[in-house]
């Protein structure tokens, strides 16, 4: 059975432009539940005598939408959608490309599964070496909360993000949490990537199952959940260290997080990151693999 989209014939525009309509449609739809993600991975253990601001998924979106106003919950969608058409694009679309690659060009039948890995890989560490300022820029944006009267915003939008960021801390500042930020969504894109295209190929050896939107939702949650398992730990560190200038280095945030708050706190907001990561997942599949036929090549184009 094919991987999904190796033997269609796609030009890479066609994929890059496929992969990153997929992408921004999929983060237009889940941005709450990353803004509250966010929001409880940065939540530090509260006093011995105090409630945690933040409790669950459900409670932490409504206390957002409550003390800041609904829209509130869409905070960072303008970068969001940056960093889905940079990274997005280029992870998803440079996928088979790759893949392709690593088994070269005279491979015949199912791709292993370490090859897929180490194309995962690949593309993930690239795709956001390239976009990591977006990703600050998202992350600076929903970190921050309700503020007292007459404080002003850090920042007023994306734009002047991007700009104060550059003016005050350097141009190198865009690539804050760099290290984590490369091993979170290499590991991220690695696992989706690599889960989806093998847990697809599974499915469409059952009988009864065939290349539709039903394997399709099955591959794209599968993909989802193994994403979370493995990738909890580096995003929780990288939200921490692009939200939170007290951290010196990656090495530093591991251990103030694991000696302060102890070693659960790397799974701070699994389930509303799987909640998030499940159903991105599920919409950028299905999206993804019925765009994509809008840019096949015909045979002798």
């Amino acid at each position: 059975m094919p991987d999904h989209g190796s033997k269609v014939d796609i030009s890479f525009a066609g994929r890059f432009t496929a992969s990153a309509i997929a992408a921004c449609f999929a983060e237009v739809c889940t941005i709450p539940l990353d803004t509250a993600k966010v929001r409880l991975q940065l939540q530090k253990n509260a006093a011995a005598d105090a409630a945690p601001k933040y409790r669950g998924l459900l409670g932490t979106a409504a206390t957002i939408a409550r003390e800041e106003g609904a829209a509130a919950l869409w905070k960072g969608i303008v970068p969001g959608l940056h960093r889905q058409c940079i990274y997005g694009g280029l992870r998803i679309g440079l996928y088979e490309p790759v893949k392709s690659l690593y088994v070269g060009k005279d491979h015949v039948g199912d791709v292993p599964l370490s090859k897929k890995i180490a194309a995962g890989f690949t593309t993930g560490a690239i795709a956001i070496s390239i976009a990591n300022p977006t990703d600050l820029v998202k992350v600076r944006l929903q970190a921050e909360g309700k503020l007292a009267p007459g404080v002003p915003r850090r920042y007023a939008g994306a734009m002047d993000a991007y700009a104060k960021i550059v003016r005050q801390e350097g141009f190198a500042a865009l690539w804050t949490g760099i290290g984590p930020n490369v091993a979170r969504n290499a590991i991220i894109n690695a696992a989706e990537l690599a889960s989806y295209d093998q847990v697809k190929q599974t499915i469409l050896k059952l009988p009864g199952f065939k290349d539709d939107v039903l394997t399709h939702l099955l591959s794209g949650l599968g993909a989802g959940f193994f994403a979370v398992c493995v990738g909890s730990p580096v995003d929780v560190v990288k939200s921490r260290m692009m939200g939170d200038s007290a951290y010196t280095s990656t090495i530093d945030c591991f251990v103030k997080t694991l000696k302060n708050d102890g070693p659960l706190a790397f799974y701070k907001g699994f389930l509303p990151n799987f909640a998030r990561l499940g159903s991105w997942n599920v919409i950028m599949f299905l999206t993804l693999e019925q765009v994509q036929k809008l840019f096949v090549r015909k045979p002798g184009s």
